[in-house]
């Protein structure tokens, strides 16, 4: 409130209804992003107050500024920035598109490789000490059971041959997002044990799986990459 120059909590929440409405109607779960974390304040007589408060994502934070009133220059300048970024994106996916799939394949991959490395700092601090545990309970969530042995089991791979090396562009992309998921879900529930931390990959892993396959494609079993 205070870095979008809002003095008035009562201004300030009716921008958090606006942006929380957006969230809505683009068919997300707003109680993901808008937290109650409503808290008790002591007045002078002893009585307590309960003042209303969230905590937000930083989706919800954009949410925000791109609801809020243009006519505040911070608000203007983060307009403008989405603006602008929406636009190099724009450029980024045209550039892609223009990709053999080697090199988009290679492309996706060094992201994997960086997305793993960072999921594995988030994964330790989470409690994780087997990583090939960890790991695999990402492989079984989206590839409907099978680790990353039966995998590279099924790819034909010869051992010790990394199964990600042995993608096409389109799995390493659902890879990365599932990578990325569940670093964020790590960090957002404060995971603090090996189990969990191994329940919430595979979880995200199913969730990855269940849009995939609603979009039409199978990366197990009878996946069209071998």
């Amino acid at each position: 409130m205070i870095i979008l120059q809002y003095s008035n909590w009562q201004n300030f929440e009716k921008i958090i209804d606006k942006a929380n409405l957006s969230c809505e109607n683009s068919d997300i779960s707003a109680f993901e992003h808008f937290t109650d974390v409503n808290k008790l304040s002591k007045r002078a007589n002893n009585a307590e107050v309960e003042i209303k408060d969230y905590k937000l994502t930083r989706y919800a934070c954009y949410l925000i500024a791109q609801n809020g009133d243009s006519r505040k220059k911070v608000i203007a300048l983060a307009q403008t920035y989405f603006a602008v970024q929406t636009r190099k994106q724009e450029i980024s996916e045209k550039e892609c598109n223009k990709l053999t799939e080697d090199e988009k394949r290679f492309y996706q991959r060094n992201l994997t490789k960086k997305g793993n490395y960072s999921l594995n700092q988030a994964a330790k601090k989470a409690g994780v000490k087997n990583f090939d545990k960890f790991h695999n309970s990402g492989y079984k969530g989206l590839y409907n059971g099978e680790s990353a042995y039966d995998i590279a089991k099924r790819k034909g791979l010869r051992y010790r041959e990394d199964i990600l090396d042995n993608m096409g562009s389109e799995e390493l992309a659902a890879n990365l997002f599932r990578i990325t998921q569940t670093e964020s879900r790590l960090k957002r529930d404060k995971v603090d044990t090996e189990k969990k931390a191994c329940d919430t990959h595979n979880k995200i892993g199913k969730i990855v799986r269940k849009a995939i396959k609603e979009a039409g494609r199978n990366y197990a079993r009878k996946s069209t990459y071998t």
